[in-house]
């Protein structure tokens, strides 16, 4: 963890004519990482400071705080709105639809038929998108599963999806999107995303790709509500955020809610090395339950 100076070159505050600025000192912007790693296990480095004086200035200004210190207060006197609020300012949300293409065609081609193979008994399958941000993910994942397992009429097959974000993850469960976003999907597939209006400017989630999936709010810190067993996890650009010691205990965690065999996804800047043995490598970021 770099060390932080106290001087001016180091406090950030905004030069926009006419907004009300804020001065973002060393103590300040310590007390918020501890804040934030504490209750999210997000670990803030020095480089993320320019990003959180833009995104919380703007909460200090609509509450009119005169100053971080006193956020500060307000945040750490137990508020659980305000953390809330202050938990959705610091996350990054960047998603879209089939993001990572490759790990939905391997989904295709060989996992969901061999999930379901090994499913025949139960005629049970669970698929968790943890960190599922506005919804593109886990509705890519809905379609995925209508295309491949649609002839499973008497299965049951869910998929949980969560987030820490509670806006969204509203977002998310409402499943509208700006007509754009469907820009590069395959034609096909656009049937699972009917238009919301005449000029097509927005489309939402059809009620068949909705019933398949549960949104929850989850912070991976907390307990975890759900039993599993899990067949396929997608925790994609999500332990970035987090120290080796945090990824640690969430992967065992999580391989304790799957079992031998099952799979699990994460994002291309990610890697397991020096974290578990409970995974084993299978292909590019496509990792399965040892």
């Amino acid at each position: 963890m770099k060390s932080f100076r106290s001087s001016a070159a180091t406090q950030v505050t905004a030069n926009i004519a006419g907004v009300q600025k804020f001065e973002l000192s060393d103590s300040d912007f310590r007390r918020l990482r501890d804040l934030v790693y504490a209750k999210t296990g997000i670990a803030l480095t020095d480089a993320k400071r320019e990003l959180v004086y833009g995104r919380l200035a703007r909460r200090l200004r609509k509450l009119q705080v005169k100053s971080f210190a006193e956020y500060c207060d307000l945040v750490e006197s137990g508020d659980p709105l305000e953390l809330q609020e202050l938990t959705n300012a610091i996350t990054t949300n960047l998603t879209s639809f089939f993001r990572e293409n490759h790990h939905f065609e391997q989904l295709a081609r060989d996992i969901l038929p061999e999930v379901e193979r090994q499913r025949a008994a139960t005629r049970r399958i669970r698929v968790w998108s943890a960190g599922c941000s506005t919804g593109e993910e886990p509705y890519s994942i809905a379609v995925i599963l209508r295309e491949c397992l649609g002839h499973l009429r008497d299965w049951d097959v869910k998929l949980l999806a969560t987030d820490i974000d509670s806006k969204v993850l509203a977002a998310a469960a409402d499943g509208r999107y700006p007509g754009e976003r469907f820009r590069g999907m395959a034609p096909q597939r656009l049937k699972y995303f009917p238009p919301c209006d005449e000029e097509h400017e927005f489309r939402g989630a059809s009620d068949e790709l909705k019933s398949l999936a549960t949104f929850k709010r989850l912070n991976l810190l907390d307990p975890w509500p759900m039993k599993g067993p899990f067949d396929i996890v997608f925790c994609r650009n999500v332990i970035i955020y987090f120290d080796k010691a945090t990824q640690r205990t969430l992967f065992e965690r999580m391989a304790a809610l799957q079992e031998p065999g099952s799979w699990l996804f994460i994002g291309h800047s990610e890697n397991l090395f020096n974290v578990t043995d409970r995974y084993r490598l299978v292909s590019r970021t496509m990792y399965q339950r040892v």
